[in-house]
């Protein structure tokens, strides 16, 4: 634990959209998640009950259109909201991983809190849409949190057949990734985790 709070609250607002993000890095995975897109909001609530992380999230969008807005612009909220939690990223773990099995399904998800976004997303489905979300929109999702956050990204799913099991077991790795990383390492708690001395975005 570190001794500031670690939240962040970000509110973003489009002619598309209308979003609040409430974060607490250092939570007890408390959740309220309501974005219109019931799918989705089951995902973003593993996160949060994962991660360990309190997680308030509203979002009102143009979902007479599609779901792309909704689903982009909470991404960006959410990820805007890690990045300003973690401050100047002081005594984090930085590196984690996670390998994830829901059934027949396993993922791997590793992370690098490293202020250069980038995403890798090898992750396949066979169905076009998970209840009224379409299933193209997970791995932009991702990519649009990874930009957002600063964060370096991959996501793979290794084998699976349920697309339910198989993006259930994608956020649960990444929720499970992101607590590991986001703790404070005691051997380092007053130091960048970098030999530059910044995490801001620079080559490290």
């Amino acid at each position: 634990m570190t001794a500031m709070p670690r939240t962040a609250t970000v509110s973003r607002t489009t002619s598309e959209t209308d979003v609040f993000v409430s974060l607490n890095l250092d939570g007890s995975g408390r959740r309220t998640i309501a974005t219109g897109i019931g799918f989705y909001d089951h995902m973003l609530e593993q996160l949060a009950r994962h991660g360990l992380f309190d997680l308030e999230i509203r979002t009102v969008g143009d979902l007479h259109i599609d779901a792309h807005h909704s689903v982009e612009d909470t991404a960006i909220a959410l990820g805007e909201a890690f990045r300003l939690a973690l401050g100047d990223r002081r005594g984090i773990t930085r590196y984690a991983h996670a390998c994830i099995p829901m059934d027949e399904t396993l993922t791997r998800v590793a992370i690098d809190i490293s202020g250069r976004p980038w995403c890798v997303w090898k992750v396949g489905f066979t169905q076009p849409s998970l209840g009224t979300m379409d299933t193209e929109l997970f791995g932009h999702a991702f990519q649009s949190f990874a930009q957002a956050a600063g964060i370096t990204l991959h996501v793979e799913t290794l084998y699976g057949s349920s697309n339910h099991h198989i993006v259930e077991s994608a956020f649960k790795g990444l929720a499970r990734a992101l607590r590991d990383a986001v703790a404070i390492d005691p051997r380092q708690a007053d130091a960048i985790p970098s030999t530059k001395g910044s995490l801001g975005g620079t080559i490290v």
